[in-house]
């Protein structure tokens, strides 16, 4: 039995994929440890493969380097692939540009015989940015991934309305394939959608199925981010992404007879947010990168339901549970056979 999987989702990672595969192959105090490294490759369109073949064969024996690859497009397809392919009960996420400390694998390991009720557990994260944060950036800074919540273990408890991101996120497979459907709404970004949060609604499927959400200080993670990510354009469009997601994200645990109750309550404050923004940034929205950020998250979350019916997000998910539904009747037709 394989102790620990490292998963590495990328989409044209073949610039940054050496950096992570470096320090995986550096790690220390794992001596006992049975642990193996996947990169789940996001129907890259660059030369991920071979970069992961080069390395493969100068890769330590005892630690299995697989390749698996993902045609559907989204980060939450590549997590779900790593989790079905995974040999081990724990499965440990890093984004193609997340730097793991050279203990990383070890804490990441202990942390999971500490915390038995752990379905989930997140890594400390700190920023490296490439290019010049613009002013009062603090105030978007946890969008980023970035997640430094002290030194001492920390558990998210549902009443918080707080899930931490999936970059160096720790997942025991058997609360993921307990608790998360085989089809959510949100998968992640891609060619033509900005949108995001998928890693907040499966965290969620977890966190109800009553497992502990936890972080954990003892991993960290270096979070390196391009100075294109710091450009307007970019953060305009991604803070529309982040908040177009915002209905399925709010809606996870609410009963279905309290959402209409739900949205109206969104819908009234969202508009408040909006008009104070408004009032207060006036013509400075021209020139402040973090009011206008702040402004566009307001006005897609407002419109974030409407958005996803319109674009048939919600009758996507619903006809992908009947096929599996009906998938599964003649499964079991044909065994009665």
């Amino acid at each position: 039995m394989t102790d620990f999987t490292v998963a590495i989702p990328t989409y044209n990672g073949a610039e940054r994929l050496p950096l992570v595969l470096d320090k995986l192959r550096s790690q220390i105090k794992i001596e006992g440890l049975s642990w193996e490294v996947i990169v789940i490759d996001n129907n890259s369109q660059d030369n991920t493969q071979k970069v992961v073949r080069e390395y493969q064969k100068n890769w330590p024996e005892q630690i299995p380097l697989r390749y698996s690859f993902e045609e559907q497009q989204g980060a939450g397809f590549a997590r779900n692939k790593a989790v079905m392919v995974a040999n081990s009960p724990l499965i440990g996420f890093l984004d193609d540009d997340n730097i793991p400390a050279q203990d990383w694998v070890a804490s990441a390991y202990e942390f999971a015989q500490k915390y038995p009720k752990a379905g989930a557990y997140a890594s400390q994260i700190h920023g490296d940015f490439a290019g010049e944060l613009p002013p009062n950036f603090d105030r978007i800074k946890p969008f980023f991934a970035i997640t430094e919540r002290g030194n001492e273990p920390l558990l998210y408890k549902p009443a918080m309305k707080v899930i931490p991101p999936s970059a160096g996120l720790v997942v025991r497979r058997e609360a993921w394939l307990e608790n998360v459907p085989e089809h959510c709404i949100l998968t992640g970004r891609k060619t033509g959608s900005m949108l995001t949060a998928e890693d907040t609604e499966t965290i969620s499927y977890i966190q109800q199925g009553e497992w502990e959400i936890w972080y954990n200080p003892a991993m960290e993670v270096i979070h390196k981010i391009p100075k294109h990510r710091l450009e307007k354009d970019y953060l305009i469009s991604f803070f529309q992404g982040i908040g177009l997601s915002r209905y399925v994200t709010r809606m996870l645990g609410v009963k279905r007879w309290l959402k209409p109750l739900a949205l109206f309550a969104y819908t009234v404050n969202d508009t408040r947010k909006i008009i104070r923004h408004l009032l207060k940034y006036n013509l400075k929205l021209r020139t402040d990168v973090v009011a206008a950020c702040e402004l566009e998250l307001y006005i897609n979350s407002l419109i974030s339901p409407f958005y996803l019916w319109k674009n048939g997000y919600f009758a996507e998910v619903a006809q992908n549970q009947n096929s599996a539904v009906e998938s599964q009747v003649v499964s079991v037709k044909l065994l009665k056979y």
